[in-house]
Parts: structure tokens; sequence; C-alpha cells
């Protein structure tokens, strides 16, 4: 039995664990998925977050003799230095003080299968995993990346559009955040190595929806599949950039009422509690449909998506697992569990 599939089977709703797998089944099979998209990526990809937790876990079982209150303390503390976060915390070490409790086990050297099974069930059990584009057919699909600076978010969108290129879609790209110094060429530099066009604004400081405007047309003229805005992340003004986007979504709601189609938010899992406060301000300022969280392998603190998930309830639609161009892989959570208990014995 696969270890995916021995999680699933360890939920107690059968509606709901049905519902997951055919999910699951269903984010496989989307056209816009890398091809081979293999495991050893993401056993490679997560290593150090893989490590960092299943030497912990390994090690607190070896400390202790016995089940105790200060067990249960070091084990939230492994947890929040892996960048759980402390709400998801507390509720998965509530869940294995439950079935430790009732299984009666006295042993820690016996509780890693119980500490891992109820991080996986607890992400699981309240989330339908969808980590799908909105992508249709007979369409001008309309997505706008949003990041604060450093975060990788303009190669984050390259390495989108490469994705989508691959699966035979036509990709343009709108240099719409005309305030970051830089942010244009590196897009254009972008879209000259994947041969995919894009529409500028005439000088830096340009009105970002006018530029939107631009691109948007040319989109729905010469029939593109997708159109990917480079959006601003400037949250040292967050009026401003409220209003940018209000007028932006104004602007797009004229060209199709349906769009934007997909709204993502760019973020370093490198940051840890700084990345989220970053969400936070985003989500407040409009909705998110999806994060890509960039340079996972660079992390130990894998344990972010779980943060993600129970504070924002957002899901991770993409994950960067290294720094090529084809090192952006769509969210697949049952090679993610795998990757992530790769060195421990359950």
């Amino acid at each position: 039995m696969g270890l995916f599939k021995k999680f699933i089977d360890k939920i107690k709703n059968k509606k709901l664990a049905k519902k997951i797998e055919e999910k699951n089944i269903e984010n496989k099979s989307k056209i816009y998925k890398v091809k081979n998209l293999e495991q050893d990526k993401f056993d490679k990809g997560l290593k150090k977050s893989s490590n960092k937790l299943s030497i912990a876990i390994k090690e607190i079982a070896k400390k202790y003799f016995e089940v105790n209150e200060e067990f249960f303390e070091n084990l939230e503390e492994v947890f929040i230095l892996s960048d759980f976060g402390v709400s998801a915390t507390n509720k998965i070490v509530n869940a294995i003080r439950e079935e430790i409790k009732f299984q009666a086990i006295k042993d820690p050297k016996l509780i890693e299968s119980i500490i891992i099974d109820k991080i996986f069930v607890y992400y699981i059990q309240n989330t339908d995993v969808d980590i799908n584009l909105n992508l249709e057919c007979d369409r001008t699909n309309i997505i706008l990346v949003s990041g604060v600076n450093g975060v990788g978010k303009t190669t984050s969108i390259a390495k989108l559009a490469n994705i989508l290129k691959k699966d035979n879609k036509k990709v343009l790209l709108v240099a719409a955040d005309t305030f970051r110094a830089g942010a244009i060429e590196q897009l254009e530099i972008w879209s000259e190595r994947l041969k995919v066009e894009i529409v500028k604004p005439e000088k830096y400081g340009q009105d970002p929806s006018s530029v939107i405007y631009k691109g948007i047309k040319k989109g729905k003229d010469e029939n593109f599949d997708v159109v990917i805005c480079d959006t601003s992340g400037r949250l040292e003004n967050k009026n401003n950039l409220m209003e940018e986007l209000k007028k932006m979504n104004k602007v797009i709601k004229n060209f199709d009422s349906s769009a934007p189609h997909e709204k993502l938010l760019v973020l370093d899992a490198t940051t840890g509690q700084s990345g989220l406060n970053q969400a936070k301000v985003f989500k407040e300022i409009g909705d998110i449909s999806g994060i890509i969280l960039t340079k996972m392998d660079g992390t130990s603190k894998g344990g972010i998506i779980l943060a993600i998930k129970d504070i924002f309830d957002i899901p991770v639609k993409f994950i960067g697992l290294g720094e090529s161009l084809d090192d952006l892989a769509p969210f697949d959570l049952e090679m993610f569990i795998t990757a992530i208990t790769k060195d421990l014995d359950i």
C-alpha cells in the first residue's frame, strides 16, 4: 500500500476520504502539469526539510524513556521551528496526545508513525487539495501575479510560462510592475529566452492599469490562451497598492467579467513568518486564489505549507524545487508526503 493511500485510509470520514483520493487523481491528470514529474525531483528539492524533521523526531524518540509532558513540549518546539505555526502545532500535538492515549502507548520509539500520520491527516482532511489552475479552453485566461521584492516573482512567472508553453499554450507576458527597478528588463529577458511575447510600459512609473489594458487587449485580439500579468508588491504603501489592484481588476472585468481567473501570490519559503505576514497583507488587500512557494529546496522548514493552509486556507499551487527553468513543480500532495517522510521508518 502506498504511503498516501495509507494516510487516506486513516480518515474516519470515508466520503471525504474518497473525495480527496478522487481529487488527487484529477490533479494528476490536468494538461498543464509538468510532463514526467518524478518523485526524485521532490525528494531532492525537499531534502533539507525532510532531514531536519526526521532527525528531530528520531532524537526525541531516543531522548525519552516514556511519553510525558516534557516529551510533548519538545515535540511542539520541533514543529514551531519547522514553521508549522502555533495554531497548526497545537492542533497536531493534541491529535497525537489523543492517539497515544487511545492506544495506551508508553514508549516514544513506537510513535514515529503516529506523529507523521497526524501531521498529514491534519493537512489532508480539511481540504480538497485542489491545486489546479483555473484554465479553460476557448477563452483568454488571465493570471495576476503579486509578490514583494526578492521572493522570486519574475523568475516564477517565467517558470510558469515555461510550463504552460510546454503544454502548447500561447502565452503572453505583461510587465505591469512599473515601479520596481529592473522588473521590466528582467521579464523582457525571460520572454526572449522562452520565445514568448511581452507587453511593456513605455516608461517606469507608468500607470500599471494602462499596461494591463494594453496587454489584455492584445491577448484577446490575438487569441492568446494565457495572459500572465506581473503586478507590483509595494507593501510599504498598502493603500496605494490596494487602489492599483482595484483599478486593474476594473480594467480586466471590462474585457471579461469572470476575470482575473487566477490571483497568485509568490512567497519565499525561506522567510518563514515574514512570508506569512506578507500573505496576511495581500489577503487583506484582495482575494488570493493560490500561492507559488519559492525556494523550498533552500529551507529546512517545510512546515510552512501547513501554516499557510491553517492560517489562510489558500492552496499552495506550485513549489520551487531548484533554480533551473524546469524546477517549478505543481504541488503534488502525494509526492510531498513521500519526500518529507523519506528518512523515517513508518
